[in-house]
């Protein structure tokens, strides 16, 4: 079977740019949500109840296979939230600077934190559904370090000591909760 090219349902640029390069290893394909497709509101109590809806949107517009993911940090310290909240932590329409600012001010230093990642898969072709999860762990940094990656990136520790924002693509990829979340699609799809 032909490896698919896949609609991403979002409309976060670095979303995009880091699915495809997660995928393209598999030669998986990774295609920008075409303008004008509405998708529903993130208003699940799960990662995965968000990311369904978002694929079957973007499947049904597209008539063909769609992924949509949630993803986002849990803070141990703030009993799991920001979690599915990742994204408006500091309000409706923070930007990452802001919700990271609240983190910070949250979470405190060393508590342990957690990337987390639904992706789904839909066809409505085949009919098929399927979510795969990732994970990463690490710990809040004293301060923010780095300037790659986005999002909580720079206050993410890992054990190395150094955050997500220090990382180059590669090593983000390989212990990432999107990575992780990818590569058990790519598996899947290459295993059918």
């Amino acid at each position: 079977m032909a490896a698919p090219t896949l609609v991403l349902a979002t409309r976060n640029p670095h979303k995009l740019r880091e699915f495809a390069r997660l995928l393209k290893p598999a030669g998986i394909g990774v295609e920008r949500l075409p303008e004008g497709v509405e998708l529903p509101p993130e208003n699940g109590h799960t990662f995965a109840a968000n990311a369904v809806p978002k694929a079957r949107a973007a499947a049904a517009a597209v008539g063909g296979a769609a992924i949509g993911d949630d993803s986002g940090i849990e803070a141990q310290a703030l009993n799991g939230r920001p979690g599915v909240r990742s994204a408006r932590y500091a309000g409706e329409r923070a930007s990452d600077g802001e919700n990271l600012q609240q983190l910070i001010r949250d979470a405190p230093a060393g508590s342990e934190l957690r990337y987390v990642c639904a992706l789904a898969y839909v066809d409505p072709v085949t009919g098929e559904e399927r979510v795969f999860e990732g994970e990463c762990c690490g710990r809040m940094a004293a301060a923010p370090r780095g300037s790659r990656g986005f999002g909580y990136d720079p206050v993410f520790e890992l054990q190395d000591g150094r955050t997500m924002a220090e990382l180059s693509d590669a090593e983000k990829d390989t212990i990432s909760h999107r990575g992780r979340a990818a590569r058990a699609l790519s598996a899947w799809l290459s295993g059918r």
